[in-house]
């Protein structure tokens, strides 16, 4: 008999004004907006704007945001997030025809300083560490690794003896992420107050940066990532249309 796979219970902590400007903006194309429309936009949020003012002060002064006149953009730092954030919505892939991609790491002496932030690179890139130094995802991204990691690593096309779907499930904890995005998909269908969808939706852009993106032959089934990513590609057109009025 199939059993339906259950979601996760999903606990959402308040957002934060700095948190509420951050959403907006890196949801926002070009992701910059005059304080008054930041002022109109996080009300619903409860959010006042003697709060937004002082938090706008704050996040310039952390580099979080650049300030012309009275507009407020997004820093070079934080344009990379919204590029990566955008690729987690996108997902831009292709046929995969068997091949993975492998990084393995030649330098050495870096400090763990170094080496946490080149983990945290790859881990971006949505490759897994196989074992220490050895990297390596199905070759089914519409992307190019970075030039940079030439100076760090090998980079190699490689098959795989063992089935691709057992190396996969070893890799990244494929159900469990499934369990927290049908926990999420059944929030946001829920939320109904501007300030509760806003919240839940937030905590699926974060989902979506975590999921892997894999070939569909490798994944269990009822995989619900395309649902999710759809359900956020719909609350952030209506967030930009809400936003233009």
């Amino acid at each position: 008999m199939n059993v339906s796979p259950q979601p996760a219970e999903v606990d959402l902590p308040p957002l934060s004004a700095r948190s509420v400007v951050l959403s907006l903006l890196l949801g926002t194309h070009p992701p910059e907006l005059p304080v008054k429309e930041l002022v109109r936009a996080v009300e619903p949020f409860g959010v006042g704007g003697s709060t937004l003012r002082a938090a706008l002060s704050r996040m310039v002064a952390a580099g979080d945001l650049r300030r012309t006149d009275a507009v407020y953009g997004l820093s070079d730092r934080l344009l990379d997030r919204q590029r990566r954030q955008d690729e987690a919505v996108e997902a831009r892939t292709r046929a995969w025809r068997g091949d993975w991609e492998m990084v393995v790491i030649t330098a050495t002496g870096r400090s763990p300083a170094e080496r946490a932030e080149l983990r945290g690179r790859l881990s971006t890139l949505r490759l897994a560490e196989l074992r220490e130094g050895v990297w390596l995802r199905p070759a089914n991204l519409r992307r190019t690794l970075p030039h940079e990691l030439t100076q760090v690593a090998q980079t190699y096309t490689a098959r795989p003896d063992r089935p691709g779907s057992e190396l996969a499930a070893q890799l990244w904890p494929l159900d469990a992420w499934a369990a927290t995005a049908r926990g999420l998909l059944a929030h946001v269908a829920d939320a109904h107050r501007p300030a509760d969808r806003f919240t839940a939706f937030a905590a699926v852009v974060r989902h979506l940066l975590a999921d892997p993106v894999l070939p569909p032959e490798l994944l269990p089934a009822h995989w619900p990532g395309p649902s999710l990513r759809a359900a956020y590609g719909d609350y952030q057109r209506e967030v930009t249309r809400r936003i233009g009025r």
